[in-house]
């Protein structure tokens, strides 16, 4: 499994950006939000990888930042979701919206891709947050109780949602947003969640 590829950027077009790294280009494809993050053709650049394999065919994915390589592979365990449809939308939307879509159920937002229709919109919220959903009852099932009152507020638990979709436990992101001021919006939660997050690395 290739984690990540790090090297000089030789070559950029739309959804793709190749990494030499040894001698070796890796062709990776990429959104748009990386795309911008990356530098001109001939820096340094590194990108956190998925290798996606299929019978007939072997595709390397790359993105700028780890909740943007997350949200790609949850993207991936939708039914009828596959890597195209998941670039696409995530070249549409950040990840931090993305992760706010899922929480609040705005299955309208990643219809203003094209190509995603409104059901398949819908089954990505519902699957993704039914999903969040069973591993919060495992969590609070697992005697800690200390979890139940935050995630039992509306604004609360909908930005520990949010903050799981971009690949933080549910133990991490229940202990930030739990210092928060639970009247908060769900979208000032999550950015100053990410931030105190950024703040200890």
């Amino acid at each position: 499994m290739i984690y990540s590829v790090k090297g000089e950027l030789i070559h950029k077009e739309p959804s793709l950006a190749v990494i030499e790294c040894g001698g070796v280009g890796y062709a990776c494809r990429t959104t748009y939000s990386t795309l911008s993050q990356l530098g001109s053709v001939g820096t340094k650049a590194t990108l956190l990888t998925y290798l996606h394999v299929r019978e007939d065919n072997v595709e390397l994915f790359g993105f700028a930042t780890s909740q943007e390589l997350n949200c790609f592979k949850m993207l991936l365990t939708v039914s009828g979701v596959g890597p195209k449809a998941a670039l696409a939308i995530l070249s549409d939307i950040t990840p931090e919206k993305f992760a706010l879509t899922i929480a609040t159920g705005d299955s309208k937002s990643i219809t203003k891709t094209k190509g995603i229709g409104p059901k398949l919109a819908q089954r990505i919220v519902l699957e993704l947050k039914d999903k969040i959903t069973k591993e919060q009852q495992l969590l609070t099932n697992g005697a800690d109780l200390d979890f139940t009152p935050v995630m039992s507020g509306s604004n609360s638990g909908e930005a520990i949602s949010a903050l799981v979709v971009l690949g933080y436990s549910q133990g991490e992101a229940t202990s930030v947003i739990s210092k928060l001021d639970p009247e908060m919006s769900v979208e000032n939660m999550i950015r100053q969640a990410l931030k105190a997050m950024a703040s200890r690395l």
